[in-house]
């Protein structure tokens, strides 16, 4: 059995996003950017990392360009977890999309929206890719809808 694709950033972008994420939390978001925090399975502590919401007929999604990551992992113990902008703040459920059919969809309108930011975790894949190379790629990319609490 082979190890899940995660594709771990570089100490540049590790600051990066640190920097990102720092900026989102304080009302500066770009093109969209939000800060995830999600529960840590093994600490319980919250994580935080810059994610990019993406919106696609109705439902907003979560979608891992850099493959099976830890927020994933904790993401998929924890159930949900938080978007924050500045001062305002969302708790959501989320629930993973096992469907590699339907996370084709997703992950093509997400790398339309996207793809200038994140081609180069998706090892060649485009939003121009074939189904079928989109359809091989999304076991590496884990993607979740999510939905508000009120």
């Amino acid at each position: 059995m082979s190890q899940a694709y995660y594709l771990q950033g570089s100490p540049l972008t590790v600051r990066l996003n640190s920097f990102v994420g720092r900026l989102a939390r304080h009302g500066v978001s770009l093109l969209g950017t939000q800060e995830l925090s999600v529960r840590g399975r093994k600490s319980g502590r919250m994580q935080r990392i810059p994610v990019n919401p993406h919106h696609h007929e109705g439902a907003q999604y979560l979608v891992s360009t850099r493959g099976h990551s830890q927020w994933v992992r904790n993401m998929r113990a924890a159930g949900g977890g938080e978007l924050r902008k500045g001062r305002g703040s969302h708790a959501f459920t989320a629930v993973e999309i096992a469907d590699d059919e339907q996370k084709v969809v997703v992950v093509r309108a997400y790398l339309k929206r996207w793809g200038w930011e994140v081609n180069q975790y998706f090892q060649g894949i485009t939003a121009k890719s074939t189904d079928a190379e989109l359809l091989a790629a999304c076991p590496d990319h884990p993607v979740f809808r999510i939905t508000v609490e009120d």
